[in-house]
């Protein structure tokens, strides 16, 4: 297909790498420039927004806005990945009774805010170039810096007790890079119990919800249908419609265009933020706000061509 510009959102199913996605996305669009915005691992199911084509260079942006899952803590076991994945390494029978809607209410407000965690050993983060999952994998354990996350939003939503074990069904809003296991790990712990992280579902990720996330199988149905493919993409100023937008006057368009700032008058945004320039529908690119001896101005960090 010729030029593929555009977000689809994947819904990922489980036992696949993200990249996986990506490969057989590229492969259905007839396209080199494909990436994700935020990896979800093989077992884990649910919002994978991939770019394609000129989207690409929305990556950077994408990936770090908040996300937000389903999830199922176990309660009783932990594992060597802190997943369903991994093999038991601690068990330890649940007094169901003490696990009480309250507490565990009590327990997610004392975990809101910011937090440091400290990243699994089976996960891709590098210490000294080398990825922590390659380190696992051959039996070595080494000390984690912790990371500074923020939980914005615990819903718990069913305690459900089994035999010597209680699933505790919840959802979690969260920013970039904070691990749904660790956090079941760390929340397991302030219970008094060994706790894994069951199962994993992303159902938002930025502005895009499960409801508008598409099975990749119902993708490769439709392979044969070219114009069908690419009514699924998300136009690249759709996507990027969670920032502010402001109007270019006609006479300042090829500035823009050539990366030449342009100033902002009437717009009262904070120094710092980002925001996107528009001719009538035409994205112009995205800039980040500046102040400067007459004010406001926008200095370009991405400029689109026309047909975007």
């Amino acid at each position: 297909m010729s030029n593929v510009n555009g977000v689809l959102i994947v819904d990922k199913p489980a036992g696949m790498t993200s990249h996986d996605c990506v490969a057989r996305i590229r492969r259905l669009y007839g396209t080199k420039k494909v990436g994700h915005t935020g990896t979800l691992d093989p077992d884990v199911t649910g919002v994978l927004p991939i770019c394609l084509g000129h989207a690409t260079r929305l990556v950077e942006y994408l990936q770090e806005l908040p996300k937000r899952y389903e999830v199922v803590m176990r309660i009783g076991s932990s594992t060597t990945t802190e997943d369903a994945s991994g093999e038991v390494v601690e068990q330890m029978a649940v007094d169901a009774a003490s696990i009480t809607e309250e507490r565990v209410e009590e327990l997610f407000r004392s975990f809101l805010g910011e937090i440091e965690q400290v990243p699994p050993m089976y996960s891709a983060v590098k210490v000294n170039g080398v990825r922590l999952y390659d380190l696992a994998r051959e039996g070595t354990v080494i000390e984690r810096k912790a990371r500074k996350v923020t939980i914005y939003e615990l819903t718990l939503h069913e305690i459900k007790p089994g035999d010597g074990v209680v699933d505790v069904s919840f959802t979690c809003t969260c920013s970039k890079g904070t691990y749904m296991r660790t956090l079941c790990v760390d929340l397991g712990r302030v219970l008094g119990y060994p706790a894994h992280m069951k199962l994993l579902r992303r159902i938002k990720s930025g502005p895009f919800v499960q409801e508008e996330a598409i099975p990749l199988q119902r993708l490769e149905d439709a392979a044969a249908d070219r114009e069908e493919l690419s009514r699924k993409l998300v136009s690249i100023p759709q996507a990027m419609s969670f920032l502010p937008a402001y109007q270019v006057k006609p006479e300042r368009v090829k500035a823009v265009r050539n990366g030449l700032i342009t100033a902002l008058p009437g717009v009262s945004a904070e120094e710092g933020s980002l925001i996107c320039l528009f001719h009538g529908n035409e994205l112009l690119g995205i800039h980040r706000v500046c102040r400067g001896d007459k004010g406001l101005y926008a200095k370009a960090e991405k400029v689109f061509p026309s047909e975007v």
